[in-house]
């Protein structure tokens, strides 16, 4: 109760972020951070995370695919698009309870890309996040925190699995 209330009341030099409630402090001159629902700062984290993976081939394959749809699928609301946030959704059910390859999920997302005229729209979840991007960063292990990440977000989004596992049969060939 104590970190949530902390999380709450931020200083003003501080910044939350709306998606995963990361607080950090506040700093300029950060580039945006496209469509999610995000803090900048946290945005910040992430490319760092994302940095750390494009440097290592082995780590990139083992959870890249869980690291983007973790943190999409967090970030949900305000201005990121119901498209976007479905993709992400599907990418975690494919590995997560599909035990589809990370790598191998990309073309499977195109695919229903290619199949899919409207996106339906998955009101996000209210939680009060235990991890996030941050964790990863700051993580011994990166594969294995990315992995009890993204476990955590899947689980979050639990009353739409139903509609998350119909909207992922249009991946199949």
């Amino acid at each position: 109760m104590w970190a949530r209330a902390a999380i709450l009341s931020t200083p003003a030099s501080d910044a939350r972020c709306p998606g995963c409630g990361l607080v950090m402090p506040r700093r300029e001159n950060l580039p945006p951070g496209g469509y999610y629902n995000i803090s900048r700062e946290c945005w910040s984290v992430y490319t760092e995370v994302l940095a750390n993976e494009y440097g290592n081939a082995a780590l990139f394959g083992q959870v890249h695919q869980l690291t983007v749809d973790a943190y999409a699928a967090q970030h949900a609301g305000g201005p990121h698009p119901d498209k976007s946030v479905d993709v992400h959704l599907v990418g975690l059910y494919l590995v997560i309870e599909k035990n589809v390859k990370p790598t191998d999920v990309p073309p499977r997302l195109q695919r229903m890309v290619e199949r899919t005229e409207a996106w339906p729209h998955f009101e996000p979840p209210n939680v009060d996040w235990t991890i996030n991007v941050s964790d990863v960063a700051l993580a011994e292990d990166h594969a294995a925190k990315v992995r009890e990440w993204s476990a955590a977000v899947w689980q979050a989004w639990a009353p739409r699995h139903a509609a998350i596992a119909e909207l992922a049969l249009r991946t199949e060939a």
